[in-house]
């Protein structure tokens, strides 16, 4: 299966508070917040949305196509992503913009602040999925993650007029949609990820019920950390994966990134959606454990010891069948 991610491509750099931002924060001056937090810990690190998606994808065996928009200084980040399994052919490099930047601190209770810099990303709207696909010889799948919304309307546009079958995947940009925006991005998509508080939010903005998401989609994957995951079509009871357990979470960032990557795996290799689950769950955690997005490595033996400790060895064993990682 051929598969294109739309999104963003970009430059973490994360931080650590060793203290508690609830604890800064007094309530009845909550109309003029003036915070500054003394970190202890800075990693810059290779990030964005659907370069993740991407680079979970090359570990698991695949070659995605990646579809973005980088900055003048992306040559380095570029030959990471290639070595990696991706396909960079489709990203365009601006000639004036820097990439963009995604800005995080953690707590000591694992909550998070975070701004984002979209720098060259706003390029990625001049990006045409006729071009990508006539350069790869076709696409069966498009995944429409977070972006510039300009070039996330384009793509879901695209996909319909192409009849290319479309991941919708609005996650951290549901906050700037609304309405008639909102809407176009999910109506008629074959997936549809979001986590918990998404699932919500994309309520409120489309204006739709559960049931009418539903009505719209083809499946709905709902992921709720440590709860699992939940996947939704149609009128068919509702199938929960647990999550893979662990004892440490190093960073919490670009674990549902991992998530869509190895369930987009597991259906691009002929899985189920509950085997896809499972290995979306086990990527998730091995991500969770490492700081940084892209850093983790994947052992096949260990993934698969994973798995089987988790879901059982019918499951381990049919999931290595399929999914064999590049290590």
């Amino acid at each position: 299966m051929r598969i294109a991610v739309t999104g963003s491509i970009a430059t973490d750099h994360l931080t650590v508070f060793p203290g508690r931002f609830t604890e800064q924060l007094i309530a009845d001056r909550l109309d003029t917040v003036s915070l500054s937090f003394l970190v202890d810990d800075l990693e810059v690190r290779r990030g964005g949305v659907a370069a993740n998606i991407s680079f979970g994808l090359g570990l698991l065996g695949l070659t995605p196509v990646l579809v973005g928009a980088a900055g003048t200084d992306f040559a380095e980040y570029d030959v990471w992503l290639r070595v990696h399994g991706v396909d960079t052919g489709s990203v365009k490099v601006s000639r004036t913009r820097h990439t963009a930047r995604f800005m995080c601190t953690t707590d000591a209770d694992q909550n998070q602040i975070a701004v984002f810099y979209a720098g060259a990303m706003s390029e990625a709207r001049d990006i045409a999925l006729s071009d990508v696909a006539a350069r790869v010889g076709g696409l069966d799948l498009v995944v429409v993650a977070p972006d510039d919304p300009a070039a996330m309307a384009r793509h879901t546009a695209e996909c319909r007029a192409l009849g290319i079958a479309r991941v919708a995947d609005p996650s951290q940009q549901l906050a700037r949609l609304i309405g008639d925006e909102a809407r176009q991005l999910v109506d008629g998509a074959q997936l549809l990820f979001t986590n918990e508080y998404e699932a919500a939010l994309l309520q409120e903005r489309t204006g739709w019920t559960e049931k009418q998401v539903l009505d719209r989609v083809g499946t709905w994957i709902v992921t709720r950390g440590g709860s699992g995951t939940t996947v939704r079509a149609g009128g068919a009871t509702a199938l929960t994966v647990p999550a893979v357990p662990t004892e440490r979470i190093a960073d919490p960032t670009g674990g549902g990134d991992a998530f869509r990557a190895g369930y987009l795996a597991g259906l691009g290799r002929g899985l189920s959606p509950e085997r896809s689950a499972q290995v979306g769950s086990a990527l998730a955690t091995t991500v969770l454990e490492t700081i940084g997005t892209q850093e983790y490595k994947l052992v096949p033996a260990e993934f698969s010891t994973r798995v089987a400790d988790a879901y059982g060895p019918v499951a381990a064993a049919e999931i290595a069948a399929r999914v064999v990682g590049r290590g």
